[in-house]
């Protein structure tokens, strides 16, 4: 593999905008700045409540089964997925006071719905608009899981529909650049580890006609940065590819051999898989760990247990200061 250059940074602000938990109770802690009671992220947001004596109550973040994450560099801003729903992202982005038009780019991890419906509410929002989308080309793949009972298709991102509404999108399968050098988004990731087996065949994909296994999720990729004197940072969605697969992976792209944040959805559901990550995890020492969305409560307990002084627990506006 050829090693490419990757820009060091001072720093990156990664700001949680959709995930499945809200807490409003969880407080600051070192790097991270919580938004609720007990954080310092933001101020509380007030609603009309007619059956208040004050008449008026507190509006707290909202949480759904989705991802989504504001990568702040130096004051220029990416968005890293959707979230699942219309409403959703935008209504977090309006309790945190973040402008929806001060992204610059919007990266998807990959085409599962619960990263990209997301887009709808943004769309709606910013009107006709030239935003870059950076995405794998199976990113518009149809796919489906099958099960014993019941067979749910899931929904399917129009091109189409994305490009009417005035998105740019750009299509790469191979590592690209943003933000002048500064942020790696890895493409389709080198699938290495034995136990990183991705999906179940239950989940398929619709291709050449027909529909077929689809384990790999070839168009799942992450996003990196390098801050310096530290490592990397690495923040995935869902990490389909395995999340040791692409640890490993951004280390050889970049020749980084220091692992200092991993952050994002690490699909761990439950079995031996989530022994084998743990431990390999141990042998990486991040120094900060952020496991989010599909990571299981097995898996997070594991992961805690065997990383104390790393670990991070995650919530919707939830801003690390790395």
């Amino acid at each position: 593999m050829q090693q490419i250059s990757l820009a060091p940074v001072d720093g990156v602000h990664i700001t949680t905008l959709m995930d499945n938990s809200s807490d409003a109770l969880l407080p600051d802690e070192g790097l991270v700045r919580r938004w609720g009671l007990a954080g310092t992220a933001g101020p509380l947001a007030v609603l009309p409540a007619e059956l208040a004596e004050e008449k008026q109550s507190y509006d707290f973040l909202r949480a759904e089964h989705g991802f989504s994450a504001m990568l702040d560099v130096g004051g220029r801003r990416l968005l890293f997925d959707t979230g699942i729903s219309r409403d959703g992202l935008v209504g977090n982005l309006d309790r945190l006071a973040i402008r929806p038009d001060s992204f610059e780019t919007i990266v998807f991890s990959h085409g599962h719905f619960d990263h990209t419906m997301g887009l709808n509410g943004l769309a709606d929002r910013l009107g006709p608009t030239n935003v870059p989308v950076l995405l794998h080309p199976d990113f518009w793949l149809r796919r489906r899981i099958v099960s014993p009972d019941r067979t749910l298709e899931m929904p399917t991102p129009s091109r189409s529909a994305i490009e009417g509404a005035g998105f740019t999108i750009v299509e790469e399968r191979q590592p690209s650049f943003l933000l002048d050098n500064a942020v790696l988004v890895t493409g389709e990731v080198d699938r290495t580890t034995p136990f990183e087996t991705g999906m179940p065949a239950a989940h398929q994909a619709f291709r050449d006609g027909a529909w077929a296994p689809d384990q790999a999720v070839h168009d799942d990729q992450a996003v990196v940065l390098h801050v310096r004197d530290r490592g990397l940072v690495i923040l995935t969605g869902c990490g389909h590819s395995g999340i040791i697969n692409i640890i490993r992976y951004a280390k050889r792209l970049t020749g980084i051999s220091r692992l200092y944040a991993l952050l994002g959805g690490f699909h761990l559901r439950d079995g031996p898989i989530v022994a084998e990550t743990v431990a390999a995890l141990v042998d990486e020492a991040p120094l900060v760990l952020v496991p989010a969305h599909c990571t299981s409560w097995k898996a997070q307990h594991a992961l805690a247990a065997a990383l104390p002084g790393a670990f991070r627990p995650n919530a919707v506006g939830s801003r690390f200061e790395l």
